[in-house]
């Protein structure tokens, strides 16, 4: 029998289901009564016996950390560091990879804005070249056009899984085997994608990985999880993952860990072990079905209202569904939404400018539900985007 979720118990773990319809898993989701308790008990611990202190009376569970992350990704707990957000675990392996002027980096036009900007201001700064790879008709990567790509030698292949822009899933395990046959470092980003579809690096085949607790894993802002196969050193050593032994010399941690730094948040990492814990209690791939069937309904029924249009690409399978009202800009959609306690968020096109701008559009509102939501939660928003779309069409009229 296939597994299901219990929406309300769900929903009667999570405080934040009772003050708004919350569609807006993509940006940050609603963290469980359970996250919350881990986190404010142990900053209470700190403030009564000292940050030091408080942090040693807990380390096991902060090691336990380590473990549950490394099941949620298929990886061995050696090879996970924990950092403070995605993008701060993407700048540390970008820098350890000491990419050289002339150097190619091959991506997706699907890339986020901050990883893209990192990589624009290498290719400015420093000489490397960033080679976009276009779509296929089906709105992801053209694989023929990626394995031309990676025939040229690049010093890194790096891809989304998900955008933050799109419902789009990315082929990452077919071009993790392109990778593989071309000898070439592969990085993904699974921000949008670790907790609601399965990411197992085995199956994947990439080197690097990062994604963020805020997300899909409803961990807490400021956590993240950095994957890393193989013996990448970090461009800046930090007494956390190094140990100086010798006037100009040093050690590093033989494991992933070697990327981190000292200070952290403890009460943080707490708070993303429990989150790692209930997503593994619900079960990856029953929470990826679960989300995929309500996203292809939200989409069907989105695209049936008068004035709406969905921007979802064809490969579109993820959680996350994009739509527009034309004539009407995003940012007033999302806000309208908003004065109903629906949840979502307008992005722009400069958070997506290879994708988005590619596609002409100047935003998109972005709606991603997660395991809290129920069907009253999906029908707050097709009624107000309806509503919405209506009174636009009357005034255009």
């Amino acid at each position: 029998m296939t597994a299901t979720i219990d929406i309300e118990a769900v929903r009667a773990a999570t405080p934040g289901v009772r003050h708004a319809h919350h569609l807006n898993a993509a940006g940050c989701s609603l963290a469980s009564e359970a996250t919350l308790r881990a986190v404010t008990e142990h900053l209470e611990l700190e403030a009564r016996a000292g940050g030091y202190e408080a942090a040693a009376a807990v380390r096991p569970r902060v090691e336990a950390v380590y473990e549950a992350a490394a099941a949620l990704l298929g990886a061995n707990p050696l090879e996970i560091a924990l950092v403070e957000s995605a993008t701060v675990g993407w700048r540390r392996a970008i820098d350890a990879l000491r990419l050289a002027p002339g150097d190619h980096v091959v991506v997706s036009r699907s890339a986020y804005v901050s990883f893209a900007l990192q990589l624009l201001a290498l290719e400015r700064e420093r000489g490397v070249v960033v080679d976009v790879v276009p779509n296929g008709d089906d709105g992801a990567v053209d694989l023929a056009r990626l394995e031309q790509a990676l025939g040229q030698a690049p010093a890194l292949l790096a891809l989304a899984h998900v955008p933050t822009s799109s419902g789009l899933v990315e082929p990452v395990a077919a071009a993790g085997a392109l990778a593989r046959a071309a000898g070439v470092p592969f990085m993904v980003d699974a921000t949008q994608s670790a907790g609601q579809l399965e990411v197992d690096v085995g199956e994947i085949g990439c080197d690097l990985l990062v994604t963020t607790g805020r997300k899909y894993l409803r961990a807490p802002r400021g956590t993240g999880l950095l994957y890393v196969r193989g013996d990448l050193t970090p461009a800046a050593p930090d007494v956390r993952g190094a140990e100086w032994v010798a006037d100009r010399d040093w050690t590093l941690d033989p494991g992933a860990r070697r990327f981190e730094t000292w200070e952290a948040s403890t009460a943080l990492r707490l708070g993303l072990g429990v989150a790692l814990d209930e997503a593994a209690a619900l079960g990856t791939a029953t929470t990826e079905a679960h989300l995929t069937a309500i996203a292809a309904r939200l989409r069907a029924a989105l695209a049936a209202l008068p004035g709406v249009e969905i921007a979802d690409p064809p490969a579109a399978r993820s959680a996350i569904v994009t739509f527009h009202v034309p004539g009407m800009d995003a940012a007033a959609v999302a806000a309208a939404l908003a004065q109903r306690r629906v949840n979502v968020v307008a992005v722009p096109a400069a958070h997506g400018l290879w994708d988005l701008g590619g596609r002409g559009l100047p935003a998109v509102v972005r709606a991603s539900p997660h395991v809290y939501d129920n069907d009253a939660d999906l029908e707050a928003l097709l009624d107000g985007v309806g509503a919405i779309a209506g009174a636009r069409k009357e005034f255009a009229a």
